[in-house]
């Protein structure tokens, strides 16, 4: 079964030829009304089918969506044209700030890179030289060492192949994040790296190369001090990079600027670039995903109250504009006292729908759930080459669903989390993994973590972390930055973890006993 079947279950499409497709969309332009704008008429529902990868549904305004009722689909006449490849203004100044913000990251990502890569190879290549330079400037001179050089090359590998590892385990990571400062830590261990192979080639050079010692015992047992040396600086670099952070010292309370959700966590000793990559970190999977649809009703419910108000001049134009505002603030103030009464209606109504339309939607697949295991028991009789793969069975009990998941997604204004694809995938991942209809419709009926949906519903290109200290500080008891989006910002309230006493009390196990007081009234 194509795409196109699998979508026609989905949107409504006229059986009209295209000339009065066009005569009615004539007909419509000349004859508008309030009883068009509002997109409410006696014809079915007839959609142009989107694009695959677009949104589930396509946005609608606040006021459309407060004015659905139940029987929307049936009444409504949509007529929409889509277009693939569509740009404005703001995107292309946004896409033009990107690229210049990339350009300098990447310049500045390949630059570390390039550093730590050369100082490394200077390291690893130091202790051969040391080695080698001697035979190969000055061999007959040197006095023969025999055995115990032999030794010291083999430890001289090895700790070099300890070395090695170590680093690669290290420090060759993949970066998960650009920091818009360096990291203090790691650039302090680069910095006495490079002080202390310089230091090793200066005396090198001075009383070895131009004295020619002719002692190359002496020269080997040099070049493994700097490879013990090296390990001991490997040592120091995991206690600071890895270990000091691990005792938790801290705990962060991260709130989401636009509803208020919140979540706690417990850091050690980091700075406040580092700490906000951890909050980020876990921001995506610990926090649902940010809807900005549910936003939309108080919004609208403020504006229909002010749109109610209407104020008269009736003394004439003399009259300058304070009194009009003076004359809303207090009819306002008036009305607030049976707004409470309308909120409260209004939202039992929308739970009433809601529970509504997914009971319908429950039924509606365990239905098509059904089916499908129908499917299952009579492929089994069929030859191998009309076996349905498990995209082909989705695509087949998709249409039978479509409507009540459309309904559902937009009472609880979750259609822009959700396309078409993404719900095709994810059927598909329930029927090859025999999952039951409550597992594929537990990521529709309550919201889930922002990474369970597309990256490109969520991710965002850049945060800005704002802070009034330098953001590699170390944290502090009650720090306070701010990681800012495009839509909406992560408040982070650093509180230090309280000192905890602690006491012991023993208790003598032979003082539990006890003794039954009987009285002549009871009836023991």
């Amino acid at each position: 079964m194509d795409t196109e079947s699998t979508y026609s279950g989905y949107s409504y499409y006229s059986s009209h030829s295209k000339k009065s497709h066009r005569q009615g969309e004539r007909n419509r332009e000349r004859h508008k009304s309030p009883r068009n704008k509002d997109g409410r008429g006696s014809e079915k529902s007839v959609t142009i089918q989107a694009p695959t990868g677009e949104p589930l549904l396509a946005n609608d305004s606040a006021r459309t969506e407060e004015a659905q009722d139940d029987n929307w689909g049936e009444t409504t006449t949509a007529i929409t044209g889509t277009s693939e490849h569509s740009i404005s203004q703001e995107d292309i100044a946004r896409i033009s700030k990107d690229m210049e913000d990339s350009v300098g990251l990447d310049c500045r990502r390949y630059l570390g890179l390039t550093v730590a890569a050369v100082l490394g190879l200077l390291v690893f290549l130091t202790p051969i030289a040391f080695i080698l330079l001697p035979p190969i400037l000055w061999r007959d001179e040197l006095e023969p060492c025999g055995t115990i050089c032999e030794g010291l090359f083999i430890s001289v590998a090895f700790k070099l192949l300890i070395l090695l590892i170590g680093t690669w385990a290290l420090f060759f990571r993949k970066q998960r994040a650009d920091m818009p400062r360096i990291f203090v830590f790691r650039a302090l261990l680069l910095v006495l790296i490079f002080l202390f192979v310089v230091s090793y080639w200066l005396f090198y050079g001075v009383r070895i190369l131009d004295s020619r010692d002719r002692n190359y015992q002496g020269i080997v047992q040099y070049a493994v001090s700097l490879v013990d040396a090296l390990l001991f600086i490997h040592y120091l670099a995991v206690v600071l990079l890895e270990l000091r952070q691990l005792q938790p010292m801290f705990t962060l309370q991260v709130v989401r600027s636009t509803d208020g959700e919140s979540r706690f966590y417990s850091l050690g000793h980091l700075s406040i670039q580092r700490a906000a990559l951890v909050v980020l970190e876990n921001y995506y999977k610990d926090f649902t995903i940010y809807n900005p649809n549910l936003l939309t009703a108080s919004k609208f419910r403020a504006a229909k109250h002010m749109a109610g108000l209407k104020v008269y001049n009736v003394d004439g134009p003399s009259n300058n504009a304070t009194g009009q505002s003076r004359a809303m603030i207090a009819a306002a103030a008036r009305r607030r006292d049976s707004s409470h009464n309308e909120l409260y209606y209004e939202e039992a109504e929308h739970e009433r729908r809601v529970k509504k339309r997914r009971a319908r939607l429950v039924v509606a697949v365990e239905e098509a759930f059904i089916h499908i295991q129908r499917l299952q028991a009579e492929e089994q009789q069929k030859a191998p080459g009309e076996v349905m793969d498990p995209r082909e069975a989705a695509q087949a009990i998709f249409p039978s669903m479509a409507r009540a998941l459309q309904k559902y997604l937009r009472t609880t204004r979750q259609q822009n989390s959700h396309s078409m694809e993404s719900i095709l995938q994810h059927l598909a991942f329930c029927i090859t993994h025999s999952m039951t209809p409550k597992a594929f419709l537990e990521r529709y009926l309550s919201a889930g973590p922002t990474l369970q949906y597309d990256r490109e519903r969520w991710l965002s290109t850049q945060w800005r972390l704002v802070s009034d200290e330098a953001v590699t500080n170390g944290l502090r008891d009650g720090l306070v930055f701010v990681l800012k989006c495009l839509d909406f910002s992560l408040v982070v309230n650093v509180k230090k973890i309280p000192f905890i006493m602690l006491s012991e009390e023993f208790i003598d196990p032979k003082s539990h006993k006890f003794v039954l007081r009987l009285q002549s009234e009871t009836s023991v």
